[in-house]
């Protein structure tokens, strides 16, 4: 089937080539970070982790919220998601090759990852992040490269596929659950620190997975002859209105918590994001924006008039990810290390070389979902023609 990827017109190519030299800039941009180390970018003695590990938090959830078409298919027959749970599966080896790819650049030395392979611990969390997200990225290749070939060939998957597609399941919820650990596994930072953080991860993940899967869909169909079907995406808008709802809910029971208990080391994170702390408030409307952002996809989906509006329906789409992203990525890392332990403000913001790597490791993932969504629609079509 790989012979399908190089099968395409004048734009697909066209897209392919602008994805490359973004890649090969990004990648310059890369060997200066390599030569010159991590001080290029905005991390500081304080600021341990960047918008690296932020873009690779978000990109986890993203991944993890294929299992949300994954789930209704393999486990409850539900024979509407035929049509889409290969793009979700597609979408999730995407997201994790970006995930990975976050890590390593992240790494003053790269060959440092080998570390966690060469000498595990099952003390570490960081090891068992890892194992999860390789683990679920071999799980992804072989479940869909299997099954798209069996539906090619108009035959069923192998039988020995089936028990990797229930492991699948469990697997993708261990992907995020294992990287909120790496947060709130740390006690020194009380932002993080709190039980509920695994499940706001999940519920977050669940709404912007499905999100930017609904757009996806709507691309196909509109550049392509394989319809992904109407049901299947009200279907996922219905899972995006329930998760983010439930994601809204979280945040507010933290809040609640940290005020009612009226606990500073708790306290003073929320009011750095929100208010700002000791006359810093870099991040106060950027969090005002993704609480916006949330509310008005909320209002969108929720709404049976306007989720059934595909035109509207991509609106909050779009408004969920940008809103789930900057309270998730950004917000996480900056309300996790500001105030420092010892109550000093030292703010972080992003610098140009982190944004053009970052902007690579997104062409990458782009590259990779270019190349399996032209797979995966090509069969689709050739079993329709």
């Amino acid at each position: 089937m790989l012979e399908l990827a190089f099968k395409g017109g004048k734009t697909y190519w066209g897209w392919i080539v602008a994805l490359l030299a973004i890649i090969g800039a990004a990648f310059g941009v890369y060997l200066w970070q390599l030569k010159f180390g991590l001080g290029i970018t905005g991390l500081s003695r304080d600021v341990s982790w960047g918008f690296y590990i932020a873009n690779f938090t978000y990109l986890v959830g993203v991944a993890a919220g294929g299992v949300m078409v994954v789930l209704p298919y393999y486990l409850h027959d539900y024979k509407a998601y035929g049509k889409v749970t290969i793009l979700g599966e597609f979408l999730a080896i995407a997201s994790i090759v970006m995930c990975l790819s976050f890590v390593i650049v992240d790494l003053g030395q790269p060959t440092r990852i080998f570390n966690t392979l060469l000498y595990p611990s099952p003390n570490s969390i960081l090891f068992f992040d890892i194992v999860v997200l390789q683990g679920y990225l071999f799980l992804n290749i072989i479940i869909g490269w299997n099954v798209l070939e069996a539906e090619r060939n108009n035959d069923h998957y192998q039988f020995w596929v089936k028990p990797l597609i229930y492991l699948s399941i469990p697997w993708a919820i261990s992907i995020h659950t294992v990287t909120a650990f790496l947060y709130c596994g740390l006690p020194g930072r009380g932002f993080w620190m709190t039980a509920i953080l695994a499940p706001r991860f999940l519920s977050s993940a669940f709404a912007a997975g499905p999100s930017l899967l609904i757009l996806l869909c709507l691309f196909i169909r509109h550049f392509t002859k394989f319809d992904p079907g109407r049901e299947q995406i009200q279907s996922l808008a219905k899972t995006v209105a329930y998760a983010i709802c439930i994601n809204v809910f979280f945040f507010l029971c933290e809040v609640f918590v940290a005020f009612y208990s009226n606990i500073p080391e708790h306290m003073d994170h929320i009011k750095y994001l929100f208010v700002g702390l000791h006359g810093h408030s870099l991040m106060v409307p950027w969090m005002w924006t993704s609480m916006i952002l949330m509310v008005v996809g909320i209002i969108l989906v929720v709404n049976p008039v306007t989720r059934k509006n595909e035109n509207i329906l991509v609106i909050a789409c779009i408004v969920i990810i940008f809103g789930t992203w900057i309270d998730k990525a950004l917000g996480m890392i900056a309300g996790g290390f500001v105030p420092n332990p010892l109550h000093q403000v030292n703010e972080y913001w992003p610098t140009g070389p982190e944004a053009m790597i970052s902007l690579g490791v997104y062409a990458v993932g782009a590259l990779v979902l270019t190349v399996l969504y032209k797979i995966a629609v090509s069969v689709k079509e050739e079993i329709r023609g």
